[in-house]
């Protein structure tokens, strides 16, 4: 009781006149846990005034002596009638949809309005005044958060020795992160650029100050410098992440493209057999599906260098592949492109009205991709369930509007057609493969296609030759031998390939 009349009771703001009214999307455990929040701290100047929430059971009850006053319906009278100076949704598990709703409410209504983290980013459990911020682009388009076996990851990521390569990319630091968590006996941070690599070694000396790091630079396409790190750590799990991934840039540079994706790859999966790696769990992309690209045909032929080292391995042994989408936020993704061209006046540059691709957030990518790796079946191709594209102008125009600009008026959206290896949309299958399903609800196993692996190394000497040789026409045809379904524009005037390929 004198808890609750000090918090609730005792606590008003120094000065009601700057102090602002706030109106609180969703009176649930985070919404709740926000007006008390408010309650303890009068010097943040946040009066809570109410809640809105769409669950009809909830209206006229009080949370922390303040009443639910209605649904998002009745949001616009609620905010004249009480004067309300900022709308926070307190919403952290709902959908993309929903928080949609609110926001173009708040818009409507010139209402300041912010957000607490998504469900993602609160693992500690705890809201507190300094997470609020505001209303970003994975917020509009976060889908239902993902149910992980925590138990099954547990059990073959703690205590063992985890390598990462790729380590300071986006997904390859947030792999670190997600793994940290399991209590592993050390983590090996590989990567070939030093500043990411120390960024993301002193970022887990800070949160997991009793977690034994090992950072490492070094190249995967340096197969003895990664032989070294074999021999002197040992790993047991690895996740392999490092590898190009910019399509135009791969287009005019496809030996790189084999040298470290289809190389890398190779050297990895070839000494995680000799040191007895446990698992290996190959980061791959929907740009693998049908390719029309140098960069997403080498996946493809690194899905199948994975697939051919799983026919090697030993009783215990894992190899896999997790195939997914575009990850937003990630280095080099669509939208700190965007962000950049909006903050400069625009215009925006959208290759294509028609253009879809899938997203997902950088821990909802990391997280399915170490529930992938529990799951264990040797040579399997996974399969991420990405929910539905996403048009990019779409994408653009909601960029322009969370920025406080009106699409058109204030920042133009200008077409600047497909780059070359660019689709429309992108597969997550190949047409003959299908899926099917897996203990996880948003992982799927793609069927086996087919590809001969017993031809699997004449087809790499093939392809290593022609990437040497700097001949980008030669290293199109070589992967068209490993991967027939791809198909490449900057073939066609050219004469056909000789029959008889695989």
């Amino acid at each position: 009781f004198v808890r609750a009349r000090s918090e609730h009771l005792g606590r008003r703001p120094a000065d009601d006149r700057r102090a602002r009214r706030v109106l609180i999307a969703g009176a649930g455990e985070s919404g709740t846990m926000i007006v008390r929040e408010m309650q303890k701290h009068p010097e943040s100047r946040l009066v809570p005034i109410g809640f809105v929430d769409d669950d009809t059971s909830k209206k006229g009850r009080l949370f922390w002596g303040v009443r639910v006053l209605g649904g998002l319906k009745e949001m616009e009278d609620l905010a004249e009638r009480e004067g309300v100076d900022e709308l926070i949704i307190a919403m952290p598990s709902a959908s993309g949809s929903q928080i949609r709703r609110y926001v173009e409410t708040a818009r409507r209504l010139e209402l300041p309005h912010r957000i607490i983290p998504g469900i993602y980013d609160l693992l500690s459990g705890r809201v507190s005044i300094s997470q609020l911020r505001e209303v970003n682009l994975e917020d509009l388009l976060r889908r239902e958060p993902v149910q992980l076996e925590t138990d099954e990851i547990e059990a073959y990521l703690e205590r063992r020795r985890v390598l990462v390569t790729g380590a300071g990319g986006s997904i390859g630091s947030e792999i670190v992160r997600q793994v940290a968590r399991f209590g592993p006996a050390c983590i090996v941070l590989l990567g070939r650029g030093e500043n990411s690599i120390f960024l993301i070694e002193q970022e887990m000396r800070r949160d997991f100050p009793d977690l034994c790091i090992h950072p490492v630079i070094c190249d995967v396409r340096d197969e003895d410098k990664l032989r070294q790190i074999f021999e002197q750590f040992r790993p047991e799990v690895v996740f392999h992440a490092a590898a190009h991934k910019h399509v135009p840039l791969m287009e005019a540079n496809p030996d790189q493209a084999i040298f470290n994706n289809v190389g890398g790859t190779q050297h990895v999966s070839s000494l995680a057999l000799e040191y007895g790696v446990m698992r290996l769990v190959n980061i791959s992309t929907d740009k693998a599906v049908n390719p029309t690209s140098v960069m997403g045909a080498s996946k493809r032929a690194a899905e199948h260098v994975v697939y051919g080292a799983s026919q090697k391995a030993a009783k215990g042994q894992s190899f896999v592949s997790v195939r997914f989408g575009n990850v937003l936020g990630s280095r080099g993704s669509v939208v700190p492109f965007f962000q950049r061209q909006i903050a400069a006046g625009g215009p925006v540059t959208v290759t294509h009205p028609d253009m879809k691709r899938y997203f997902m957030t950088i821990p909802e990518a990391a997280q399915l991709v170490l529930q992938a790796g529990a799951l264990g079946a040797n040579g399997a191709v996974y399969v991420l369930d990405m929910g539905e594209p996403v048009r990019i102008v779409d994408l653009a125009r909601d960029l322009i509007l969370l920025s406080g600009l009106e699409p058109e008026k204030d920042v133009k959206i200008a077409y600047s057609g497909v780059r070359p290896g660019e689709k429309l949309f992108e597969e997550l299958l190949t047409a003959e493969e299908g899926t099917d399903a897996s203990r996880h609800a948003k992982i799927f196993v793609a069927r086996k296609n087919g590809f001969d692996a017993v031809h699997l190394e004449a087809h790499l000497s093939t392809l290593f030759s022609a990437a040497a040789s700097r001949d980008g026409q030669a290293v199109r045809k070589a992967l068209l031998r490993m991967v027939p379904s791809a198909s490449f524009e900057a073939l066609r005037e050219h004469a056909p390939l000789v029959e008889g390929t695989a």
